[in-house]
C-alpha cells in the first residue's frame, strides 16, 4: 500500500486504522534500511553524521519526552494569531513583516499582519484541488522591493506547477515558470523556498509512482532548484531543473547560517526523515527507507518512529531545526552542531494544537506555526485552523 502523507481529506478505513493505531505492510519487498532501536523500542532515533563522513549512522537511542532542551534554547508561552483559517499550508514573509499565507482547498491567498490581521489578497485561478493537492507552497522574491513579485506552487488541471505573479494591492496575472510536474492525489510536494544563492528551490513529490522518485528525466521526487525565470540554474548537477532526487515527498526546507540546507520527507511505514541536501545526491526512494543506503544513496540526517512525526514545514532558528508534525502533532527541536549533525532532539506542544503544518521563522525571531486539522484528517476543534506564535528563548 502506498502510504499517505496523512495530509488530504480522503481516507479509506484502513487508512483511518493506520492514523489511529500502526501503519500497515508494505504490498511488496524492499530494502529496509534497520535501526533496530526503533524497531525495539518504537521511539525516536537519532541518524547523524559522524565523524568518519556522510552515510554513517550513530547509534540510536530512545529519547524520553522529558529530554533537557539543548544549546539553552527553549520555546515561551505560544499564543494564537488568527483562528478560523482552512488548512493554511504555508507561510511566507514580505519585506515589511507581514506575512503571505496560503488556503489548499479555497485558494485564497492571504495577509497577515503580525497584530493578526487578515485581509484576502485574491484566489488563485486555475487552482484544482483534491486528494493532497491544491494552492500548496509560497515565496517572496529576494528583491521584492524592485520585482513585486510572489511565487506560488498548486495543482491545476493537468500537473503540478509554480507561478509567478506581481503583487502591489493586488494580484497580477499568473505566469507558470514551471510547469509538468506530476500530480496525484497524494505526494503533491509542493514546498517553496529561495536559497542564500537566490535561487528558487521546489520541492516535488512521486504522486505514488515510485519509480519516477529515481528517474532523473521526470520532475516528480525530486528538490529543483531554478532561477526566479524558471529556467534551470546553470551550475546544477544533470543539466536540469533537478538538484537531488530520490525523494518520496519532501515537504519542508530550509538553511542554517552556514548555507547548508535540510529538508523532511516522508517515509512510507517505518521512517520518516530529515535529510541534508547536497547537490546531486541521491536519496534512497523507493529502494530503500530510513538508513541504510551504502555508496548509492544518500543516508537521513535523522528518522523518527513514523507515529511520532510526518513531518511537514521545516525552519531553522536558534542553532535547531524545527519540523512541524502532522500525524505527530508536536513541534520537534533538532539541534545542530558545528558540523551540521543533528543532535537530542525534543518535542514541544504535542498534542496541544493537533495536526501541524507549515513553521517558518519571522522577522522577529519567533516561529509561526499553522495548524492543519481541517484537511480531512484531523480533530475539528472550534478555531480551527490557526497560526500559532511561538517565542524562543
Amino acid at each position: 500500500m502506498t502510504r499517505p502523507d496523512t495530509t488530504g481529506p480522503d481516507l479509506t478505513r484502513t487508512d483511518m486504522t493506520w492514523q489511529r493505531t500502526t501503519r500497515t505492510g508494505r504490498t511488496r519487498q524492499r530494502t529496509t534500511r534497520p535501526i533496530a532501536a526503533i524497531a525495539a523500542v518504537a521511539a525516536l532515533a537519532v541518524a547523524g553524521c559522524t565523524s568518519e563522513g556522510p552515510g554513517r549512522a550513530r547509534t540510536p537511542e530512545p529519547l524520553p519526552p522529558s529530554a533537557a532542551q539543548p544549546g539553552g534554547t527553549g520555546i515561551g508561552q505560544p499564543r494564537e494569531l488568527v483562528t478560523g483559517l482552512q488548512v493554511p499550508w504555508a507561510i511566507a514573509f514580505l519585506p515589511g513583516g507581514d506575512a503571505l499565507v496560503t488556503e489548499r482547498d479555497t485558494a485564497r491567498l492571504l495577509r497577515i499582519t503580525p497584530a493578526g490581521r487578515v485581509t484576502t489578497i485574491g484566489t488563485v485561478p486555475g487552482v484544482e484541488p483534491g486528494g493532497e493537492g491544491g494552492l500548496l507552497g509560497v515565496a517572496v522574491s529576494p528583491s521584492f522591493d524592485r520585482d513585486r513579485y510572489v511565487y506560488v506552487y498548486f495543482t491545476a488541471a493537468s500537473d503540478n506547477r509554480v507561478v509567478r505573479l506581481r503583487y502591489d494591492e493586488d494580484l497580477g496575472r499568473p505566469q507558470p515558470i514551471v510547469t509538468g510536474i506530476p500530480k496525484g492525489g497524494n505526494h503533491n510536494g509542493g514546498r517553496l523556498a529561495f536559497g542564500p544563492d537566490k535561487m528558487l528551490y521546489i520541492t516535488t513529490g512521486e504522486t505514488g509512482d515510485e519509480p519516477l522518485a529515481q528517474d532523473r528525466r521526470s520532475l516528480g521526487g525530486k528538490i529543483l532548484r531554478v532561477r526566479p525565470d524558471g529556467s534551470h540554474a546553470p551550475d546544477n548537477p544533470f543539466g536540469s531543473r533537478v538538484f537531488t532526487y530520490g525523494h518520496r515527498n519532501v515537504q519542508g526546507v530550509d538553511w542554517d547560517e552556514r548555507g547548508r540546507m535540510y529538508a523532511t520527507e516522508f517515509g512510507q511505514n517505518r521512517f520518516d526523515e530529515i535529510n541534508r541536501i547536497e547537490k546531486g545526491h541521491d536519496y534512497g526512494w523507493p529502494e530503500v527507507e530510513g538508513t541504510g543506503g551504502g555508496g548509492d544513496h544518500t543516508d537521513p540526517l535523522l528518522t523518527w518512529s513514523t507515529s511520532e512525526a510526518s513531518p511537514s514545514g521545516l525552519a531553522y532558528a536558534g542553532g535547531s531545526l524545527w519540523a512541524a508534525g502532522l500525524r505527530g502533532e508536536r513541534l520537534w527541536q533538532v539541534p545542530l552542531g558545528r558540523d551540521g549533525s543533528a543532535g537530542r532532539p525534543v518535542a514541544h506542544l504535542t498534542g496541544t494544537y493537533g495536526r501541524l503544518r507549515a513553521v517558518v521563522r519571522a522577522p522577529d525571531g519567533s516561529l509561526w506555526v499553522s495548524t492543519s486539522d481541517r484537511d480531512g484528517r484531523g480533530d475539528v476543534d472550534q478555531g480551527d485552523d490557526r497560526i500559532i506564535v511561538v517565542p524562543l528563548r
